[in-house]
C-alpha cells in the first residue's frame, strides 16, 4: 500500500522540470515568471507555463496576479510544497555525492 503513496507522489512531482521549478523558487523565493525561465536553464516558456499550471493545480505552488500595466505575475511556494524543502535538501545532498562518485579525477 504504502509504494502507492509513492506512486502519487512522484506522479504529482515527477518529470523533468517540476523539482528543478519548486527547488528553483526556493531558493529565489517570491519570483515572477521570466526570471524563473531565466533561473531553469533549458526550460522553453511553453513548458515552463504547462508545468507552473500543473504545480498550482497540485496546490504546490501560489500564483499572484495583480492588474497593473504591465501585468505582473509572481509565483511562491505553498504551504504544502514547504513540506518538500527537508526531501529536496537532502536530494541535493544526495546529488553532490553522486557527482564527486561520478566525477573523473584529474
Amino acid at each position: 500500500m504504502e509504494d502507492c503513496y509513492v506512486r502519487y507522489a512522484m506522479d504529482v512531482i515527477g518529470g523533468k522540470w517540476k523539482l528543478l521549478i519548486i527547488w528553483t523558487i526556493l531558493q529565489n523565493g517570491v519570483i515572477r515568471f521570466n526570471d524563473l525561465q531565466r533561473k531553469v536553464d533549458g526550460i522553453s516558456s511553453l513548458m515552463l507555463s504547462k508545468n507552473l499550471k500543473e504545480l498550482k493545480e497540485d496546490g504546490l505552488i501560489l500564483r499572484h496576479q495583480y492588474n497593473e500595466i504591465p501585468p505582473r505575475v509572481e509565483y511562491e511556494l505553498s504551504e504544502l510544497s514547504q513540506k518538500l524543502i527537508v526531501v529536496l535538501q537532502s536530494l541535493s545532498e544526495w546529488g553532490c555525492e553522486v557527482y564527486k562518485y561520478k566525477k573523473p579525477s584529474i
